[in-house]
C-alpha cells in the first residue's frame, strides 16, 4: 500500500481521513481524521462547517476525530504493534478513494476552472517558481482545496512542498520574497501580536510569545495580498517527504516503550528532518535527570504541530517529553517523543537559556 503523509483516503460513508505519517502495517495506514458529512456528523462549532458539495461536512478539532471513530466506527483502527495498541487507521480494502495533494494540485493548477482563489493560488505559486528552480511537480495541496469544499471568499491557500532539498530552498525563496518590498507575499507572523489567533493558550513551558517569535522564524506561513480577492489570504507551506525519501519503519520496530517523563538540555545534531510529520531531531543530551543520564537517548520525535522546525543545527534547546524505549531487531534506544496525551501541554521544545527554570528534581 503506497501511501505517505497528508494522502486523504475516503471511506464508503464519505469520511474524509489524513493518512500521518510514513511508518504503517502492511496493507494499513495510520490515520486522523478530519472531516465527516452531515449525514452521520454535526456540531455547533462555528468553525467546522464546510460547504461547497452536495452536503456539508464538519471538520472534527482537537481529539474529537478520535472519540467520533473510537465510539461510531471502532472498525476504522488498526493494531499498531510496536505500541500495543490499537490506533485510527484504515486497511487498503476500506478505502473508497484515495486523494492524492500533487496529482490535485496539478489538476487545478492547469484546469480551465478560473475563479479568484485559483487564480491567486496560481500567482503564489508562479511567484516562487520565477525565482528559484521548483516547480509544480515539487508541490501539492491540502484542506478544502484538496477536497473541493473551498470558498473564494473566506478560503486560504494550503499547500504542500516535497522533499528535504526542496523545502530548504523553498524556505530560503519565501525569506527573500518577505524582505521584498515589492512583493505582495510576506510572513504572516511579522506583525503578529498577542491578541492574534492562536486565542486560547494552553501550553505550560511555552508561552504564546514564544510561539509567535519562533512561527516567524520557520518562514512557511505567509499571507498574500491577492489583488483578485480584495483580501489578506493565508498562505500555508506543510513539508512532506519525497518518495525517495520514505522508509517505512515499522517491521523493524519490535516494541516501544514508556519509560517516564523527561526533561533535558539537548544540542541538536541536524534538522533536515524537523520539517516532516512526525518532526525528528537527532540528539546529543547535555544534561537531565540523574536516572536518565545513562540511558542512550538519541533524538526527539514529534507529533506536536507547534514543534515542527522549531530547532536548528547546532543550537541547545530545553526538552520535556515522553522518554520510551525503542527496541528494533538489531538494536536499542531512547528517544523523547511529544504527542497527544494527559501531559500535552507540559510538552515543551525551545531554545534554552539559563533562566528558564528548568529543573530536574
Amino acid at each position: 500500500m503506497n501511501v505517505r503523509d497528508r494522502d486523504a483516503p475516503v471511506t464508503r460513508e464519505r469520511i474524509i481521513f489524513r493518512v500521518y505519517g510514513y511508518d504503517h502495517p502492511p496493507n494499513s495506514c495510520v490515520c486522523d481524521v478530519e472531516y465527516a458529512p452531515e449525514t452521520i456528523y454535526r456540531t455547533s462549532d462555528p468553525r467546522a462547517i464546510r460547504t461547497g458539495k452536495e452536503i456539508k461536512y464538519y471538520k472534527f478539532y482537537f481529539d474529537g476525530g478520535l472519540r467520533f471513530i473510537k465510539e461510531r466506527f471502532p472498525h476504522y483502527q488498526v493494531f499498531y504493534y510496536p505500541l500495543r495498541k490499537r490506533l485510527v487507521g484504515l486497511s487498503e480494502n476500506q478505502i473508497l478513494e484515495l486523494r492524492r495533494p500533487d496529482e490535485k494540485l496539478n489538476a487545478l493548477f492547469n484546469s480551465n476552472k478560473d475563479d479568484d482563489l485559483l487564480k491567486t493560488m496560481r500567482e503564489v505559486l508562479n511567484t516562487v517558481f520565477e525565482v528559484s528552480k521548483l516547480k509544480i511537480t515539487d508541490f501539492g495541496v491540502f484542506g478544502s482545496l484538496l477536497h473541493d469544499f473551498y470558498n473564494p471568499k473566506f478560503s486560504d491557500i494550503d499547500l504542500i512542498i516535497y522533499g528535504r532539498k526542496e523545502t530548504r530552498e523553498l524556505v530560503e525563496v519565501l525569506n527573500s520574497l518577505y524582505s521584498d518590498t515589492s512583493s505582495r507575499l510576506k510572513n504572516e507572523f511579522e506583525t503578529w501580536d498577542l491578541s492574534m489567533p492562536p486565542l486560547h493558550w494552553n501550553f505550560k513551558n511555552y508561552s504564546k510569545a514564544e510561539y509567535g517569535w519562533y512561527q516567524r522564524r520557520k518562514n512557511i506561513y505567509a499571507v498574500y495580498n491577492s489583488p483578485y480577492l480584495g483580501r489578506i489570504v493565508k498562505v500555508e507551506f506543510e513539508p512532506v517527504r519525497k518518495w525517495s525519501e520514505i522508509t517505512n519503519e515499522y517491521d523493524e520496530i519490535e516494541e516501544i516503550k514508556t519509560v517516564g517523563w523527561v526533561k533535558a538540555i539537548v544540542m541538536i545534531l541536524d534538522d533536515s528532518d524537523s520539517y516532516f510529520m512526525p518532526s525528528i531531531y537527532p540528539i546529543e543530551v547535555l544534561e537531565t535527570s540523574d536516572k536518565f543520564m545513562d540511558k542512550n537517548i538519541t533524538r526527539i520525535v514529534s507529533y506536536v504541530e507547534e514543534f515542527r522546525m522549531q530547532l536548528r543545527k547546532g543550537e541547545i534547546g530545553i526538552v520535556e517529553g515522553r522518554l520510551e524505549k525503542v527496541i528494533k531487531k538489531n538494536r536499542e534506544f531512547y528517544q523523547i517523543t511529544l504527542t497527544y496525551g494527559k501531559k500535552y501541554f507540559n510538552q515543551v521544545l525551545k531554545l534554552y537559556n539559563k533562566n528558564s527554570g528548568l529543573s530536574f528534581v
